[in-house]
């Protein structure tokens, strides 16, 4: 078990954040939000958009910051499921709860039609086992939960579990980041 400090993630857009944004399309779902610079960022922009994340100090401060959250879990009810055109699972997000996999298929349930996930990545290198952490924000810390990394060496595997696709990887400032989108469905006979 871990404690995971959150103040790296309440300041400004970190180097790389600008890229990934730039990609995103409205409106846009940032899964695991914490402080909400991503979402402040992206209402800046004037996008729609709309953070969630569990840890109640993170959520209280990305309210102060005029973003738009809501303190839930990614697997709870999420409000307009079927209309997001991107999602973002940005600082390791892409880890929450354990099972990438598991929640690569969830997040794509939620999103339209052509909609695609935002993924960052670790750099490549071995998987790390599951662990358990909780963020400390503002000397609050969250709720436990189960946690892992995933490097950019485990993007395909963990997509293609999910039943989706790598369609773009990128770096940017020492960063890695990815587009995953639903695979399209491969026809048994052809259509004429």
């Amino acid at each position: 078990m871990r404690t995971m400090a959150a103040d790296q993630w309440a300041g400004p857009l970190t180097p790389g954040d600008e890229g990934v944004l730039a990609r995103a399309e409205a409106p846009v779902l940032d899964v695991g939000c914490g402080p909400g610079r991503h979402v402040v960022a992206l209402a800046e922009r004037g996008a729609v958009s709309l953070g969630i994340d569990i840890t109640p100090a993170a959520v209280a401060l990305a309210r102060r910051r005029g973003a738009s959250v809501l303190e839930r879990s990614v697997f709870d009810r999420i409000p307009a499921t079927g209309r997001w055109a991107s999602a973002l699972l940005l600082d390791g997000n892409v880890g929450i709860g354990g099972h990438p996999a598991a929640l690569l298929a969830r997040v794509a349930n939620v999103l339209r039609p052509g909609g695609f996930v935002l993924v960052e990545l670790e750099s490549p290198g071995p998987r790390q086992a599951v662990e358990v952490v909780r963020i400390l924000l503002e000397g609050r810390p969250g709720p436990w939960f189960p946690w892992t990394r995933v490097g950019v060496d485990d993007l395909v595997p963990v997509a293609e579990a999910a039943g989706l696709a790598a369609v773009e990887v990128w770096e940017d400032t020492g960063r890695c980041f990815a587009r995953v989108t639903r695979r399209r469905p491969r026809w048994l006979c052809p259509v004429s």
